[in-house]
């Protein structure tokens, strides 16, 4: 497979979009970073065990799905394909409070999962029923164009043959991953969403939080935009944790005060072990003079 490179400069505002909306939709295979050996696995156990700590009621044990959940306030933890990804749609670029109203407004007004009739409301009706969730004019438009996309292409409005557990039926990763960014409006972080929390498939999204954490502790290179650091990041973590850092990284990007600030004097255990990592490192290069 071919490495993702990353795009080349540009003069042209239109191509420069072009270049950036392509990067959005490619899935890497391999690390667009190949010589940047972080993290090792150690370094990522070792940050789990710290956020286990520090959060012990996040990441330990994987939800399943269930049909209870909102799915946007739980990055698409539900059972039904179409409905997560809508829920991962709706839970972008605002609270979950937000956009589990959004989601909770949607179903009011067209019922639940009843996708053909979300399809074919008018773009103003399916607008005032998510305004909650902010971006409600994009995530509309994104909404019943994916829903267009998949009737056509599969004949319904379902994604259920990505849940398909049993050999031959069941997908790899990969194919899932392609699937789903094929869709306008879905990205890497979006289809990883989709992969880890409805179809429990070992995946590592890179929300905000994820990606400003994983540049506090030195996991990507500086220069890593979001969608090469998941590229990078999906790589590198093992299956086992992804799940789990992922979670806890999220949670302690939103709770945490101390590693929000670059200077703050609030505390954060990651903060904390790279001061220790550093002072160890210092001693040892002392030690060897």
């Amino acid at each position: 497979m071919k490495r993702i490179r990353s795009p080349s400069p540009v003069t042209s505002s239109k191509t420069a979009s072009n270049s950036q909306h392509q990067a959005k939709k490619t899935h890497a295979v391999e690390s667009p970073f190949p010589n940047f050996a972080h993290p090792t696995l150690a370094e990522a156990y070792e940050v789990h065990q710290i956020l286990s700590r520090a959060h012990p009621a996040h990441g330990a044990v994987r939800r399943p799905p269930t049909t209870s959940r909102n799915s946007a306030q739980t990055c698409g933890n539900v059972p039904n394909v179409v409905e997560a990804l809508i829920g991962v749609i709706l839970s972008q670029n605002t609270s979950g409070r937000n956009s589990a109203s959004a989601k909770t407004s949607l179903d009011a007004a067209f019922g639940r999962n009843n996708f053909a009739a979300i399809a074919s409301a008018p773009r103003a009706d399916v607008v005032e029923a998510i305004r909650h969730g902010g971006l409600a004019n994009k995530k509309a438009a994104t909404i019943q164009n994916i829903l267009t996309s998949i009737k056509e292409k599969h004949g319904e409005y379902s994604l259920q043959h990505l849940a398909e557990t049993d050999a031959p039926k069941r997908m790899s990763d990969e194919a899932i991953m392609q699937e789903l960014i094929s869709y306008d409006g879905v990205g890497p972080k979006t289809a990883s969403c989709v992969l880890l929390f409805c179809l429990g498939r070992d995946s590592f999204a890179v929300d905000t939080h994820v990606y400003r954490l994983s540049k506090l502790l030195g996991w990507v290179p500086e220069k890593a935009d979001r969608v090469r650091a998941q590229a990078h990041l999906d790589l590198r973590i093992s299956a086992e944790l992804k799940y789990g850092l992922h979670v806890l990284m999220m949670q302690h990007g939103r709770s945490c005060k101390g590693c929000k600030k670059t200077g703050t004097e609030a505390a954060c255990v990651l903060k904390a072990h790279l001061q220790e990592r550093r002072c160890a490192q210092d001693s040892a290069g002392r030690q060897g003079l």
